[in-house]
């Protein structure tokens, strides 16, 4: 039976086919699919089990969109659906990615230029044909020829985003967990490392009868095609093209095979070569004793790194880049974890034009998940959609004052995300951002001026004394937008200088920082915030993303600043700003 994850993601391709289909993604049947979505997301009831009347008490589910979703349920697919992937496959999806081609501007180059796929587009720019169709131009068509190559999208090894990928395996692992006798499972390989982008979705599952689990994969709702169906591996490839391995492993070798299947191949080769160096073999089924003929270790990964020697290395570390020497010596003591973290410094409500939650229940949600602190910290009036003005802020100001009297245990701070100007200004005047507690400051946009300039205006912001933190530093979302360039080591600099926090941001789209920045971040006195971005309750699980893509940048738990207790945190919060 589907889950409310798997028609979630129904309605989001109904969602981003119709933009494709009506043009725009503003329609009324798109707002509609986004809607009734927002009304699905934070529930705790699963949806499968609904009438349509109960659906359709749903805010934001109408009887249209109700019964779409009980088709769904009843059948595993929806006619609408289904008609719009025929109109607009995967190859089109994919070029509505690229920035600059909008669903208008698709329409048009498909209908004049009969571009279908990548390849088309590619040939239609070297013709120089795009510049020719009205609305576009030689700029409009030399910046979507950048985008593509800035993505990464002219290589033949095409890669999924993990916003796409990750997802995909966690609707269904939630299935895979459901049917009787599996004990365990795991996505494993370059998704369970945080990649940003991901070669294909590997899942290994312990269970004691392997041919339901085989039988669920091969009937399951994503898969456009089953490549292979066997007992106990079976290969799916899902509408977006992304290939999807299933194994199934007996229990007591679960440890062993994760670990196989989750290194990199270099990785998993210095501890192949450990093993040999005793004398043991380490394959997917465990590490033996050949001698003995006996396995020294197989149900869990720290056994196995133990009885080699070494301290368990975290997933997302496992490059081969320096990891097993450290795991081997002094191990990784000062690693950031998820635990050790207080509190969330990105932060939005409905006071944010695209915030989906209220303000009580934000904190609400904080305050179940532990944090001693939050920042509320909803957009500046420049971001002209979503941004608040003076007034409206001081009224948010006031309801938060009066949030805090609900939540004595969690700290409530009225903050703000600052938008970066082109320039290097910021929102409001100097005399009001002294009012917020706590600024993220960001670029929302001008995202093609040269590498100087967004050096400089990246500079200029964190100069600024009310700045505590760079929000998302180069703005990119991964797959579908290229961050800005600048000089990384100037910005490092400033950094340090004016002791201004690097945000790692834990949303999957866009995991920004990137881990190489992170590293070289770390060979310096950067300090960092980790932080959601949330804007619904539902997105403070990115905390866990956040953690995770900070251990793949080496990230040290003493450099995050939210890893501090409340006084301390409050001591730094001050005495930075006292500093500048």
């Amino acid at each position: 039976m589907p889950t409310n994850r798997d028609v979630l993601a129904m309605l989001a391709e109904l969602a981003r086919l119709t933009t494709l289909d009506e043009g725009s993604s503003q329609s009324f049947k798109v707002r509609a699919y986004e809607n009734a979505a927002r009304g699905i997301e934070g529930m705790s009831v699963d949806v499968a089990g609904m009438s349509l009347a109960e659906l359709v008490s749903v805010k934001g589910v109408g009887k249209s969109i109700a019964e779409k979703i009980r088709e769904f349920v009843d059948t595993g697919t929806v006619a609408k659906l289904e008609s719009l992937r025929e109109r607009y496959p995967p190859a089109i999806v994919e070029l509505s990615k690229i920035p600059g081609l909008g669903p208008k501007t698709l329409k048009l180059i498909r209908s004049e230029l009969g571009v279908e796929n990548l390849e088309d587009l590619q040939r239609a720019i070297a013709d120089q044909a795009l510049r020719r169709l009205p609305g576009l131009g030689a700029t409009s068509e030399e910046r979507i020829a950048k985008a593509i190559e800035r993505l990464g999208m002219h290589g033949k090894d095409r890669r999924t985003p993990i916003s796409e990928a990750l997802p995909l395996a966690r609707r269904l692992i939630e299935g895979l967990e459901k049917i009787e006798g599996v004990t365990s499972v795991q996505y494993c390989g370059s998704l369970r490392r945080m990649s940003e982008t991901i070669g294909d979705v590997d899942i290994t599952v312990a269970a004691l009868d392997p041919l339901p689990v085989m039988d669920f994969v091969a009937g399951h709702a994503e898969a456009a095609e089953v490549i292979a169906h066997g007992d106990t591996k079976t290969s799916i490839l899902t509408r977006g093209g992304l290939q999807v391995d299933v194994r199934v492993v007996a229990p007591d070798q679960f440890g062993a095979a994760i670990l196989y299947f989750t290194g990199s191949k270099s990785h998993n080769i210095e501890l192949r070569q450990r093993a040999i160096d005793k004398g043991w073999l380490l394959n997917e089924y465990g590490l033996i004793d050949r001698e003995k003929e006996q396995i020294v270790a197989a149900g869990s990964e720290d056994d196995i790194y133990s009885a080699l020697g070494l301290a368990y290395v975290p997933p997302p570390l496992r490059e081969a880049t320096g990891e097993l020497a450290v795991a081997a010596g002094a191990g990784f003591g000062d690693l950031i974890t998820l635990d050790a973290i207080r509190g969330d410094l990105h932060y939005h409500t409905t006071r944010s034009g695209d915030g989906r939650s209220s303000l009580a229940d934000m904190a609400a949600a904080a305050h179940a998940r532990g944090h001693e602190y939050v920042a509320i910290t909803d957009h500046g009036e420049d971001l002209a959609i979503n941004g608040s003005s003076r007034d409206e802020m001081l009224e948010h100001r006031a309801a938060i004052s009066e949030m805090q009297e609900r939540f004595p245990n969690l700290r409530l701070y009225f903050g703000c995300e600052l938008n970066i100007g082109p320039d290097g200004s910021l929102d409001y005047d100097p005399d009001f951002r002294r009012l917020f507690d706590f600024t993220v400051a960001s670029v929302h946009s001008h995202f093609d001026l040269p590498p100087d300039q967004q050096t400089a205006r990246l500079l200029a912001a964190m100069a600024d004394p009310s700045v505590d933190a760079i929000g998302h530093l180069t703005g990119r979302y991964i797959g579908r937008r290229p961050g800005i360039e600048i000089d990384l080591d100037a910005v490092l600099e400033g950094l340090q200088t004016t002791g201004v926090a690097l945000e790692i941001n834990g949303a999957l789209e866009r995991l920004d920082a990137s881990s190489e920045v992170l590293r070289r971040a770390m060979g310096g006195d950067v300090k960092f915030t980790i932080s959601t971005d949330s804007h619904h309750v539902s997105e403070l699980s990115r905390m866990d993303y956040g953690v995770a893509h900070a251990q793949r940048g080496w990230v040290g738990a003493g450099r995050v600043v939210n890893t501090m207790a409340l006084s301390e945190f409050e001591g730094w919060r001050t005495r930075r700003r006292a500093s500048t």
